[in-house]
């Protein structure tokens, strides 16, 4: 079996979304009945994101093998279920450190180390590599077009484009198509110069999705195609979507499904696509059966693709429920504050979400929030950071350790939650020492959990044996855990050693979990998670309450 290349790369500005159209573009293929993997291509000169601020970069995505990666993988695998990895996301950061690593032993055999050709050669070597048996391996390059970081990926790409069989590699080049609303015109000249920047290059995109808010008039899509060097029918209009997961349904009313595999040569042979999944959430997005107002009270809320994956996790949770979710953003630091008023931004909502976070920034306007939720029975969520915070504030307001606190700031008399420095994966011992790397040290990926019978987390999920992806370095006390208990805070979840408390659940409450890992990121809108199908019902039982 041939695997085929599709590389999808942008034009003009950033934030067009290249990310959902090759998650979106992938999902289609699927519905064809093909495999497909997707990866990302990233030029920024970081290792990995892990580093990185959400304010820079959006939320942290973290796969089942640990890799710390761009959110896009997010859109991937909530499009198309398949489980990203470690080879899925490359950045020049890595490609370098890779080269330089090989060139310090002496692998080169004295040869000077040059962009062309090793740079461009470990490029190449990550696409080619761990595709297993797929259809199709969707290559989406960051950045746009002329960026200097991308230069070499694009030569990369440009280079696999001659050297691959013939009809092995397609180029998909995502452009803007801006419409002035003082002339009434919309304009092709940033899309012919994002494609002439993109031929200057040698590459010769075989299709233009361009993203426009209009129709494409038929004079403009001849005029694109005459100048650009494409069929007319390969110019492919975007338009906004009212969600992102209707935008599988656009692009193929739009034939970009058929245009791929048109230019493949296999146009004819490909099946007909099953777009029953997708055709029934739209059903479901577009005629809910109610609503719920949840507050995400976080650090980062004025960025919202800082939860990227709480965000879509929750919508999953609304699909399983038939409601729409409504999302209210409440600053944790504003509550830091012991004279901010809670009670104005928090009233009328049917469910607090707690995100991760990390640093003492907002961290007691988490515990406020949390204690608000416990006391007014309203369902919260705590995730990670959050889950830690809500356990401090249940030292001190529920089982009275005054002093209750955490080392990721301080020194605690009494430290509920502390820094991580030895833990079991798989059949080896993880050790991090307290002052070194920050990059790729956390605990990361895919961990098993023991459900505690007859807890409410064992209702939810079903089994008492779970394996959740994690990104922590530190992590509650299970020292306390008798003293906690015996106040009501139930330790419901731990790791298999019973070392690590992986959950904990308020008892006497309606729905109040804290949970150490990141459910959002195993969430699909044909697959939600338990524990948002859960919370959300949970909200919506509140609604009616209310």
């Amino acid at each position: 079996m041939m695997t085929r290349y599709i590389f999808i790369t942008g034009g003009v500005v950033s934030s067009l979304g290249k990310g959902i159209a090759s998650a979106a573009l992938g999902a289609l293929l699927q519905a064809r009945g093909y495999k497909v993997r997707l990866r990302k291509l990233d030029p920024y000169l970081n290792v990995d994101p892990g580093t990185m601020s959400p304010y820079q970069h959006g939320e942290v995505y973290v796969t089942d093998d640990g890799a710390e990666t761009d959110l896009d993988l997010g859109h991937y695998e909530r499009f198309t279920g398949v489980s990203a990895r470690q080879s899925d996301n490359i950045t020049t950061g890595r490609i370098y450190q890779t080269i330089l690593e090989k060139e310090r032993k002496g692998n080169y055999l004295g040869a000077t180390i040059q962009v062309i050709p090793h740079v461009t050669n470990a490029i190449k070597e990550f696409v080619l590599s761990d595709a297993g048996d797929v259809d199709f391996v969707l290559c989406e390059i960051g950045g746009t077009v002329g960026d200097i970081e991308g230069l070499p990926f694009f030569e990369a790409i440009r280079q696999l484009g001659q050297e691959l069989e013939p009809q092995q590699a397609v180029f998909v080049h995502l452009t803007l198509l801006p419409y002035i609303a003082t002339a009434g015109e919309m304009k092709t000249k940033p899309t012919q110069h994002s494609v002439k920047e993109l031929r200057s290059i040698g590459i010769l995109p075989n299709i233009l999705l361009c993203r426009s808010e209009r129709p494409i008039p038929a004079d403009e899509r001849r005029k694109i195609a005459l100048f650009c060097n494409v069929r007319e029918g390969s110019v492919i209009e975007a338009l906004d979507a009212q969600h992102i997961y209707e935008v599988p349904l656009e692009y193929h009313s739009r034939g970009l499904d058929s245009e791929v595999l048109r230019h493949f040569g296999m146009v004819n042979e490909a099946p007909l696509p099953d777009l029953t999944r997708w055709t029934g959430i739209s059903e479901s997005l577009r005629k809910p059966d109610g609503s719920v107002t949840i507050a995400i009270v976080g650090k980062y809320v004025i960025l919202p693709d800082a939860y990227k994956s709480v965000i879509e996790a929750l919508n999953h949770g609304g699909l399983a429920n038939k409601v729409k979710v409504n999302i209210r953003w409440v600053s944790s630091e504003g509550f830091d504050n012991p004279d901010a008023d809670l009670e104005s931004e928090l009233s009328g909502v049917h469910g607090i979400l707690l995100p991760g976070g990390f640093g003492e920034r907002g961290a007691t306007g988490k515990m406020r929030a949390a204690q608000y939720a416990r006391e007014r029975k309203i369902p919260c969520f705590g995730i990670c950071y959050g889950m830690q915070m809500a356990v401090v504030e249940a030292a001190r307001n529920m089982a009275g350790i005054k002093d209750a606190g955490t080392t990721e700031f301080g020194q605690p008399t009494h430290p509920v939650v502390g820094i991580m420095q030895q833990w079991v994966k798989g059949n080896t011992v993880e050790t991090r020492a307290v002052d070194g790397d920050m990059g790729g040290t956390m605990r990361l990926g895919a961990y098993p959990a023991i459900l505690k019978p007859g807890s409410k987390v064992a209702e939810i999920y079903g089994t008492n044996a779970i394996e959740e992806r994690h990104r922590h370095r530190y992590e509650v006390n299970i020292g306390y855990m008798e003293q906690l208990e015996a106040a009501g805070l139930k330790f419901s979840g731990v790791s298999p050693d019973g070392v690590l408390p992986e959950i904990v659940e308020v008892e006497d409450h309606p729905w109040f979990i804290g949970v150490q890992f990141h459910p959002e990121l195993k969430s699909r809108p044909f697959e939600p998670h338990p524990l948002f199908r859960s919370f959300i019902e949970a909200a919506k039982s509140q609604e009616r309450m209310v």
